[in-house]
């Protein structure tokens, strides 16, 4: 007898990411001494697995990036890049005047924090965007990720973070963040056999990542990224997604690529735990953060698909029709 465990996770929007995420926070929150009970294996994905397996696939990540990108995927991502990153940076300049680096502790906005908005802002959930340029845009408008894919790990937030005056981060920590990253562009680009065996590994390691940073959440603050989540996301989706739209059609898009990339990345909720284990400046945000974060990621997934159909309609651009079946 076969269970469909995998297509019951994928119903839930973001469900790799934040299925195993809520069952550590589960398990963290109703049976906090499991680690220690069963020590071993099962105690170091608990308490120390996030950052070890994160380490891993940003060195997959970066594998699957190749150097030799047409000039089309350099324009089209290049733009997306930068304006997705421009408005985090603005926004971090912004918050950071009245935030600094501790969240925000009491009122409606409890637990918000510059990182918690850095962190959504910037990354771009690249299955959604893939998925959804493959239907309404062209093979290469799919290939414009590969530029993208730059945004991912928590060198773009730390660099964000300290333009915006907070506290910086030492060099040395700074290389070291994007290092596992660019070992794999390296490695990947060598050799086209390797590019397909990391990459395959992606995917895979997305839930064992997201069930140790669960593990460090206590599910009774949970509650308060209810209706500040969901606003975090709407902000997601609305603020990066306005100048995606225009900066696509500036440069001869459609503007439906930048709509469907106004989205929250799956991993940019491991992003608030590695920035506070570089810099314990951020590390009474960092738990709200990854709550908040995470939160942004369901919100974008469930709004961005709808939009990006709706502006497709009203560009004119048309959808893909499905694969034959055989």
């Amino acid at each position: 007898m076969q269970i469909p465990i995998k297509r019951a996770i994928e119903r839930v929007p973001g469900g790799m990411m934040v299925v195993p995420l809520a069952l550590g926070a589960l398990i963290a929150t109703f049976a906090p001494d499991t680690p220690r009970f069963f020590g071993s294996f099962t105690g170091a994905l608990f308490s120390s697995g996030a950052l070890t397996i994160l380490a891993v696939f940003y060195v997959c990540m970066g594998a699957s990036i190749d150097f030799k990108a047409t000039p089309y995927i350099l324009k089209k991502g290049g733009t997306l890049f930068g304006v997705k990153i421009g408005v985090a940076v603005i926004l971090g300049v912004v918050f950071g005047q009245f935030l600094g680096e501790a969240p925000v502790t009491a009122g409606v906005f409890t637990g918000l924090s510059t990182l918690a908005i850095v962190a959504a802002m910037n990354d771009t959930n690249g299955g959604l965007y893939m998925a959804l340029m493959g239907q309404y845009g062209e093979p290469r408008d799919v290939g414009a990720y590969t530029v993208m894919t730059l945004e991912s790990g928590p060198f773009l937030t730390m660099v964000t973070l300290g333009v915006a005056g907070l506290s910086a981060f030492p060099w040395p920590t700074l290389v070291g963040s994007v290092l596992p990253l660019l070992v794999g562009m390296l490695i990947g680009n060598l050799d086209r056999d390797m590019r397909d065996f990391l990459s395959r590994a992606i995917p895979v390691m997305i839930p064992f990542f997201a069930f140790a940073l669960g593990s460090g959440l206590d599910l009774g603050k949970v509650w308060q990224a209810g209706l500040l989540g969901l606003g975090l996301g709407l902000a997601v989706v609305v603020v990066t997604g306005i100048p995606l739209f225009l900066a696509d059609r500036a440069i001869g898009g459609t503007g439906v690529a930048g709509v469907a990339a106004a989205s929250t990345a799956g991993n940019a909720a491991a992003v608030p735990a590695i920035v506070a284990a570089a810099n314990p400046a951020y590390a009474e945000a960092a738990a709200h953060a990854t709550i908040l974060v995470a939160a942004a990621v369901i919100v974008t997934t469930v709004l961005v698909p709808p939009l990006t159909a709706w502006t497709a309609r009203r560009v004119g651009a048309q959808a893909s029709p499905p694969p034959a079946v055989h």
